[in-house]
């Protein structure tokens, strides 16, 4: 039983390679009988004909884009500078504002009574001051009507004396009378130097200084009990929109709390995001970019780049970017996404080659150029690729005459043949 199966299946072997020789032997039978088989043997062991065309730029994907956090341009914090009760909240959270809008009240009844009582000092020393000054007037008009009247005297009393000497000289006055009326003329001398003297040290004396520092001093205080008054009426720091603000009727506040609020400017308004190093040299350079909501793309802005971050972050290795976009009718809105497009569509048409014209070596890329009467090999450094084509960094530039095939059989430097068809329709 076994032998006979052996048997069989050589059989069956010796079958199949009888089959497969005579079919081969068809094969070639059929290739040396048929027309020109000789010649179509020729045509596929022949090189591929030498062509090129025209390098143009293409688009080679459409802008690169990046998310952006919008925020708020400047945060301001609402502080309270007064203690006391709150009584009255005129804003509420979410709230758009306007810088000096009063967004609640603190209880200022002391405030008050301490404003009135500064009033009441200033007034006081006000009328003090006044009487000082009236004082100096009256006083000042004593002295110096003493010292016309010491002076009045003194003219007289020489006059008297002048007299009573030409009679003593006539002989008839005695020499004790003559003495008399010098005593007279040296009293009054004194009597005028001593009402000059009072004269000139009243003159040299600040009399109403006191009064004057009193006054001053009731009228700063008298300022900032106004001022503090103020502080009772918590108001805006700038216009924006109210957030983290949490005040309710009855609520104690303390200024040494710290922020009760935050007002958060929104005109302009800021994009951010964080930019990889690739990204950074896209935008480096650059004044503006193109920005849209992702809801509507079809709308698109502009927004300045208000700043961007000449080193990169040690902890986030990112480049920090600012976009300031005007916002008059604040429409957006912190806490939003935008997207920012860090490249424009025509820098995306860039000089790109069919993929096929490249010739690769080891890690290097070359192509063939036409360059008058030779074909030139020149190294290129190729960048992203969109179907069939690929964007040249280096190397090329739109204008020159690439060789899209035949490229393999080419050697630097080597001749054109005139008579060989080299240029074929420009791609569309």
């Amino acid at each position: 039983m076994i032998n006979g199966s052996t048997e069989k299946r050589k059989f069956k072997y010796r079958s199949m390679g009888v089959i497969v020789l005579l079919t081969a032997a068809v094969v070639m039978a059929a290739g040396c009988s048929a027309p020109g088989a000789k010649g179509a043997a020729t045509v596929q062991l022949a090189p591929r004909a030498i062509k090129t065309d025209v390098i143009k730029k293409q688009k080679i994907s459409n802008p690169i884009e990046q998310v952006a956090d919008v925020a708020a341009g400047t945060a301001l914090d609402v502080v309270a500078k007064a203690n006391g009760e709150v009584i009255e909240v005129l804003k509420k959270r979410g709230e758009y504002v306007e810088k000096g809008d009063v967004l609640f009240k603190i209880d200022n009844k002391d405030a008050l009574s301490a404003k009135s009582k500064s009033e009441l000092s200033v007034r006081s020393a006000q009328e003090s001051l006044q009487q000082a000054r009236d004082n100096k007037v009256n006083n000042r008009k004593d002295l110096a009507d003493s010292v016309t009247r010491s002076q009045t005297a003194l003219k007289n009393a020489q006059q008297d004396y002048n007299k009573i000497r030409n009679d003593y000289d006539a002989g008839l006055v005695t020499q004790h009378q003559v003495d008399q009326t010098k005593q007279a003329l040296d009293s009054a001398q004194m009597n005028l130097d001593s009402a000059q003297s009072k004269l000139s040290a009243f003159d040299n004396t600040d009399s109403i200084s006191a009064a004057q520092t009193q006054a001053q001093s009731a009228t700063l205080s008298l300022e900032d009990a106004t001022r503090s008054l103020d502080n009772y009426s918590v108001k805006a720091p700038g216009s924006g929109v109210l957030t983290d603000f949490n005040i309710v009727v009855g609520q104690t506040v303390n200024a040494a709390a710290g922020k009760v609020g935050q007002v958060q400017q929104i005109d302009p308004i800021k994009f951010k995001t964080e930019l990889s190093e690739t990204n950074y040299q896209l935008v480096k350079g650059k004044q503006e970019l193109v920005y849209y909501n992702p809801d509507t793309p079809d709308k698109k802005g502009t927004a300045k780049i208000s700043y961007l971050a000449p080193l990169m972050s040690a902890t986030t290795k990112t480049f920090t970017l600012e976009l300031e976009v005007p916002n008059a009718d604040h429409q957006l809105q912190p806490g939003k996404r935008f997207m920012v497009q860090l490249t424009t569509d025509k820098e995306e048409q860039v000089v790109a080659i069919p993929s096929l014209s490249v010739i690769r070596e080891a890690s290097d890329t070359f192509v063939f150029v036409q360059q008058g009467d030779q074909y030139q090999k020149r190294k290129v450094k190729l960048g992203r690729i969109s179907g069939e084509y690929q964007e040249v960094l280096e190397g090329l530039k739109d204008g020159e005459q690439l060789v899209i095939t035949g490229q393999n059989t080419l050697k630097d430097g080597q001749k054109v043949e005139t008579t060989q068809p080299t240029t074929t329709p420009a791609a569309k």
